[in-house]
């Protein structure tokens, strides 16, 4: 029988956020480690005998123990980051624990939750155009805004613009009642919900009456220079090619850009048309650009969506294949 290692914690507060609402986070260190993990009084105990767990495990807790020093919430993506801070090599450790993004008055400091959204924070920090490509969930979208205020809150940008195109998910909406404004609001309202959670209402109202910040359809922007800005395209995959070279040539001096999607999400009558997906080779050889790829690893809505995104790639690699299998009889006239 195993002889469980025993950490004592004497900031009974840390302990108490370490494990979570009802134990929930000792649960995350039992599947990251394979092993029981309880709590007892001010105590933690690890069941194992193997060094290997328990080295990871004081690890984990010291590393966890200065996050929340620094005011992060532990909570199942912490305890993952933390996992793989101590596990991973060094640069990649080094990126794990990557410095939050601090929003001047904003309501809370932004964490990357994975390995590859630290990777996507790095490249809104160091290039003019990040192209962030990845299935729902995985914090595209939110970590582009929270990068944008912190830019345009700061004083580092002038104004924050953030579009993207006005194209119906698969069913007809018809004729919608109201001025231009609330025809387009239903569109538009991810892109509030995602300022919503960064900034107070009060700080958001008071950008939009300066003009600081414009949330608009992706067709408003032609004709424009958006110079000294942020500017976020969202929902890019649904795009045409002529809408996408659109936008990039409104980038002006001084502007930063992001362009997020979801390739596997795209509302266009015809997938080949969709704008994001030409410009993956398209915009390749230029360095100012970089693109990130967010996978099924990256999901932070929940543990279900995170499953619900496996399952349907699981499901597509079988049609991808086949697919790709008739592509070479075509061109091999027939021939297997």
């Amino acid at each position: 029988m195993a002889l469980p290692v025993t950490v004592a914690l004497t900031d009974i507060g840390f302990l108490r956020e370490l494990c979570g609402p009802n134990d929930s986070n000792l649960r995350a260190f039992e599947e990251l480690l394979g092993v029981p993990v309880r709590s007892r009084g001010n105590e933690l105990l690890l069941d194992t005998d193997d060094a290997d767990r328990r080295r990871r495990f004081a690890a984990m807790l010291d590393w966890l123990r200065e996050q929340a020093g620094s005011g992060r919430t532990m909570d199942r993506f912490a305890i993952a980051a933390a996992h793989q801070a101590v596990t991973a090599p060094e640069p990649a450790r080094r990126a794990t624990g990557a410095d939050p993004v601090l929003i001047p008055g904003g309501l809370d400091r932004i964490y990357a939750r994975s390995r590859r959204q630290s990777r996507y924070l790095e490249a809104l920090i160091r290039h003019e155009l990040v192209v962030a490509i990845g299935p729902a969930g995985t914090g595209k979208t939110f970590l582009a805004v929270a990068a944008a205020l912190r830019a345009v809150l700061g004083g580092a940008k002038r104004r924050l613009v953030v579009t993207r195109p006005v194209v119906e998910a698969g069913e007809s909406l018809g004729y919608l009642p109201g001025d231009l404004a609330q025809k387009v609001d239903p569109y538009l309202r991810p892109l509030y919900d995602a300022m919503d959670a960064l900034v107070s209402s009060d700080t958001l109202r008071r950008m939009e009456e300066t003009r600081t910040i414009e949330v608009a359809p992706l067709a408003y922007m032609r004709g424009r220079t958006l110079a000294d800005s942020y500017v976020i395209l969202d929902e890019a995959q649904n795009t045409t090619r002529e809408q996408m070279k659109m936008f990039l040539t409104r980038l002006g001096e001084g502007a930063r850009a992001v362009i997020t999607g979801d390739i596997t999400q795209v509302d266009l009558p015809r997938r080949q048309d969709s704008g994001l997906i030409h410009i993956m080779s398209v915009l390749s050889p230029v360095q100012e650009v970089r693109f990130v790829r967010l996978g099924q690893d990256d999901v932070v809505r929940s543990a279900l969506v995170r499953k619900i995104v496996g399952a349907y790639e699981a499901a597509e690699q079988p049609a991808a294949a086949a697919a790709s299998d008739t592509s070479k009889r075509r061109r091999n006239g027939g021939a297997p």
